[in-house]
């Protein structure tokens, strides 16, 4: 019961709170309304001699904040997971709900006379919410036989919680003010620090997780680790651990790396110029905007939906028995192939219809997008989680996430060409980036590679 009531809460934890920065195409909306940055709107006449207010410089400072923070909310993912491998759950948590409490009172003491305050605030909130998301996909850890399932409906959660932002929009327009709704976002903090003491052990959840492990507020010390076999039927004797610095520099790691920063710019682009977009196709009309923005935020809910398909894809193998020499992370890996490739195809027709300048056709790109989205995610945690030793997984998965928000910081200067030399047209900037996604099938080529080669290894040893 206390394992279900952890999988539960967290998965409400991550669905409510964590990922809410990604839902910035709803929270723009109103930081216009309410005149965020309106100081850079200038009067203009267009070629027609009309006077017309030209807010281009308003778009690029809004478009800015969502960079720093979306770029703070993975560069940071490092020391974070730093903090969760040395320290373990309770100190990292604590210290992501300090950060998400103080994002959300600053959000809410902003105003457009106070609009550099966007800065701080949502870079914390951002920061606060991926820390969650990171001590929770440990609970995966409980649920052996469905350990990527777990990780990914996690993930899928954390995506769709970008819907915090839709619901703080209608709020806003049913005359409730964005800083009620930030006080109570950041109220919200005391459930996180009693699911903390509460559900969460303080150190962290072993995988293979041993018999009679226990955790949570009733018990005085957790089970130490033993070499007994895991719910999934892993071996009691497993093989010798590669070190911190054998996994860093690994090809597996560093072309992992590629696959997922290709992607996420992919994603964070799309994401950060949707409102400019929006506002092309629909001609500036505010009722169509306002009603194709409220789409894409409703879209977002279906990520914890779309999440776990993935996870199944990579667990579809548990309760096969295993080839003739077979470890149970070998044929994990052999499972993650679909799962990768998947990914990049996704990524490639999501990036397809989104450079397609059709209003109607964006309603597919919404779905394509979520879905991508969350095969992305949710793989990628999946992914370092099989591929490596669980002692790393708080280190690499935030070098990964650090190093692909280094390589997203890039959306800004595309944001700025669009807006400037391609005349706020995206078209050639979507195909030079739908193109770039082709590298990322590198990855997913390259761990079929290896899963073969261990197969012919092991035919060769048998028939030796």
């Amino acid at each position: 019961m206390r394992r279900w009531l952890t999988l539960a809460t967290g998965l409400v934890e991550c669905l409510c709170f964590a990922g809410a920065v990604f839902g910035w195409a709803s929270l723009v909306f109103v930081l216009k309304a309410e005149g965020y940055f309106s100081s850079l709107c200038v009067n203009t006449t267009d070629v027609n001699g009309t006077q017309v207010l030209d807010c281009s410089e308003q778009d690029e400072q809004l478009s800015l904040v969502f960079t720093v923070s979306s770029f703070m909310n993975n560069f940071l993912t490092l020391p974070n997971g730093i903090l969760f491998d040395y320290f373990g759950t309770t100190v990292a948590r604590l210290f992501a709900i300090l950060l998400y409490t103080i994002g959300a009172l600053t959000m809410a003491i902003s105003s457009s006379a106070l609009s550099i305050l966007l800065y701080p605030g949502l870079s914390c909130i951002a920061v606060g919410g991926i820390l969650l998301l990171l001590t929770n996909i440990q609970v995966g850890n409980l649920f052996g036989s469905r350990r990527s399932t777990i990780i990914t409906l996690y993930n899928g959660a954390f995506d769709s919680s970008s819907a915090l932002f839709l619901i703080i929009k209608l709020m806003f327009e049913s005359g409730i003010t964005l800083m009620v709704s930030f006080i109570a976002l950041a109220a919200c903090s005391v459930i996180h620090l009693l699911r903390t003491f509460l559900l969460l052990p303080k150190d962290k959840i072993p995988y293979p997780l041993p018999d009679s492990y226990t955790y949570g507020a009733t018990c005085r010390k957790n089970s130490p680790p033993t070499l007994t076999a895991s719910g999934d039927g892993a071996a009691a004797s497993p093989s010798p651990e590669k070190s911190f610095r054998e996994c860093v520099f690994s090809w597996f790691f560093l072309f992992h790396i590629v696959w997922l920063s290709v992607l996420q710019l992919r994603h964070l682009l799309f994401i950060g110029t949707l409102n400019p977009m929006l506002q092309r196709l629909t001609n500036g009309d505010p009722y169509l905007m306002s009603q194709c923005t409220n789409a894409f935020a409703l879209t977002q809910l279906c990520g914890v939906l779309c999440a776990p398909w993935n996870g199944l894809i990579m667990d579809r193998h548990k309760n096969k028995p295993l080839a003739s020499g077979e470890t149970e992370r070998e044929a994990d890996l052999r499972s993650s192939v679909l799962s990768l490739g998947l990914t990049v195809l996704q990524c490639l027709l999501f990036s397809v219809c989104a450079s397609i300048p059709l209003l109607p056709l964006q309603y597919l790109t919404f779905i394509l997008q979520v879905l991508n989205r969350s095969f992305l995610y949710g793989g990628n945690a999946a992914f370092i989680n099989i591929a490596f030793p669980t002692a790393h997984f708080g280190k690499l998965y935030g070098i990964a996430m650090s190093v692909s928000a280094v390589f997203s910081l890039l959306q800004y200067p595309c944001f700025i060409l669009i807006k400037g030399p391609l005349e706020g047209n995206p078209l050639y900037m979507n195909i030079a980036l739908t193109l770039l996604c082709l590298a990322a099938f590198i990855h997913p080529i390259k761990v079929h590679h290896h899963c073969r080669r261990l197969g012919f290894q092991r035919v060769s040893q048998v028939s030796s």
